[in-house]
């Protein structure tokens, strides 16, 4: 338990583990974010990691950034997956089995699905030893190009995502406010009809694009693990902390932004569920 001035003693905060490489570009904006839910993060270098990977194992959440990990040399995100798949993998599956809320914004979601992190395994089943095989893919956007926009995302009905919980029941929930961030290349959520079709049956479809602006399958902006703690998601909620982000923020009625953005919520969501861990609820 940890102290404040007055004496009053209060559980300690979650340890937020975020992970950067050469050509990250998001870290400090999730760092930030952590930091403003509740969480005390620590930024490390994935050399560090693999030199003590028992970092990950003393996490109670992680993190991966955006950005051009290694310039997005041979595919976006693809050396930094290989990292993780060949040196971490055993470490972040053990925190997966054991319950640690993930997040990967854009290029860390292309991170996540090559490093067999996302979609993971079928409800009730376990983690497999060795890295699976990637089911899903972000590839080149419809039109070819690097697209950096707002655009409007709804929440899948029956989603298993906890970062996502209650998004739609907050003040920031109308249509002019749900919007995030996006800026990326290859962002275009691609799998086969069957891999989708499970997605949707087991609530791991967690966001879907209002515009759908990268002419993704299905319109898929995110989604989750079975368990709904490993979140993986193309647009940046990270960047929309503070309504002055919010792209015509100074038309918006002061009442609309009352309490938290959507993007903090999410992060406040995830904290809030690794404190209960902590509680033991």
């Amino acid at each position: 338990m940890r102290p404040d001035g007055a004496g009053h003693y209060y559980p300690p905060m979650p340890t937020a583990l975020v992970i950067r490489t050469a050509g990250t570009n998001c870290d400090e904006e999730m760092v930030r974010a952590f930091a403003l839910a509740g969480a005390d993060p620590a930024l490390v270098h994935v050399d560090a990691l693999i030199k003590d990977p028992a970092q990950i194992d003393r996490a109670d959440l992680i993190g991966f950034p955006g950005g051009f990990s290694y310039g997005d040399d041979i595919a976006s995100g693809r050396i930094l997956a290989m990292r993780f798949r060949e040196r971490l993998y055993p470490h972040l599956r053990d925190a997966a089995g054991r319950g640690v809320p993930m997040i990967g914004a854009c290029n860390g979601f292309q991170v996540m699905v090559q490093a067999g992190l996302l979609p993971g395994p079928m409800p009730g089943h376990d983690w497999p030893s060795q890295p699976a095989a990637p089911t899903v893919a972000l590839a080149a956007n419809a039109d070819a190009r690097f697209v950096d926009t707002w655009t409007p995302i709804t929440v899948e009905p029956g989603t298993a995502c906890i970062w996502t919980r209650d998004l739609v029941d907050t003040d920031a929930a109308s249509e002019e406010l749900l919007v995030m961030p996006s800026a990326h290349g290859e962002g275009r959520f691609v799998a086969s009809d069957s891999v989708i079709e499970d997605l949707e049956k087991t609530g791991r479809i967690a966001l879907r694009y209002g515009d759908n602006f990268n002419g993704s399958c299905g319109a898929i902006a995110g989604i989750c693990d079975a368990t709904g703690r490993i979140l993986g998601l193309m647009p940046h909620p990270e960047r929309y902390l503070d309504w002055n982000r919010h792209p015509f923020a100074t038309r918006l009625d002061s009442a609309a932004r009352r309490g938290h953005t959507p993007g903090l919520r999410m992060f406040k969501n995830a904290v809030a569920a690794a404190l209960a861990d902590h509680a033991g609820v």
